[in-house]
């Protein structure tokens, strides 16, 4: 596809980097992402998915803005509590950027549907922001079984994390590999645990890049590895994720059938 004027001018920093230039915006404008959350993690990864011209944004979530939210999430304001969080997504990315189509879906997504509206949106690739293992767990399987990038973050009190999973290639590892089966432990929400509120921003921000780069590729590939983020220390960490040979959600894949993270809060 051709950029017209106006998009040669807002996407120009793009443009003007190597590892993207105007076939790689181009390629951004035609793809599509589906965001599972649009809380602390979710509410930044929206922006800059928006602000960097990804054509089509797909959001499900079926909660409400509250006054508790907007320490960290800062798509929303204090004049919009008790609006839906997709309808508000919806009018700030129309504010933001009037290239990209937004979808908002009010709804939950767990084991019952997850194929389904995998199926039924099929985007380019999946960011999962949500607040619970059973979600988590759901997008992930569905994900692996379509065979659609997944990029997971997850925050708790000061720290946080991120990965990029594609288990169907036969070197690298999907979620499951990672953490197993439903860890089956009592969750703990950041009402309970807390929340640095920038530090959602940050890995939102990590995890709207790798959305990106999942779309338009630069760089090295991610998948395969785990960021670590300890903000009471300011220390990064990267490390390699093994592929696991007794995984069941892999072996269920090839043959056609059907590590601990850092607890999910309620971002």
């Amino acid at each position: 596809m051709s950029l017209s004027d106006a998009q040669l001018d807002r996407y120009a920093r793009h443009i003007v980097l190597r590892e993207i230039g105007g076939a790689g915006q181009a390629r951004l404008l035609q793809s599509h992402v589906l965001l599972i959350g649009a809380g602390g993690i979710g509410s930044p990864a929206i922006q800059y998915l928006a602000a960097a011209g990804v054509g089509r944004i797909s959001v499900i979530d079926d909660d409400r803005v509250a006054l508790s939210n907007l320490q960290r999430q800062t798509l929303y304001g204090t004049d919009q509590l008790g609006l839906a969080k997709v309808a508000a997504a919806a009018e700030a990315v129309a504010r933001l950027n009037p290239d990209v189509r937004f979808d908002a879906i009010g709804e939950r997504i767990g084991l019952a549907n997850a194929a389904q509206l995998l199926a039924q949106y099929n985007p380019d690739a999946i960011l999962d922001g949500s607040d619970n293992f059973a979600t988590r767990l759901a997008v992930a399987d569905a994900a692996l079984t379509a065979r659609i990038p997944l990029i997971a973050a997850a925050v708790a009190e000061f720290e946080g994390q991120l990965g990029t999973f594609r288990g169907w290639e036969p070197d690298k590892p999907c979620y499951r590999c990672f953490v197993g089966a439903d860890p089956e432990r009592p969750e703990a929400t950041c009402a309970e645990q807390g929340v640095l509120g920038a530090l959602t921003g940050m890995m939102g921000s990590l995890a709207a890049l790798e959305a990106i780069r999942a779309c338009a590729p630069f760089g090295e590939d991610s998948a395969g590895k785990l960021l670590l983020v300890d903000a009471l220390s300011l220390r990064f960490r990267t490390l390699a994720l093994p592929k696991d040979p007794g995984c069941a959600a892999c072996a269920a894949l090839h043959t056609g059938s059907s590590g601990t993270i850092v607890q999910p809060s309620k971002a």
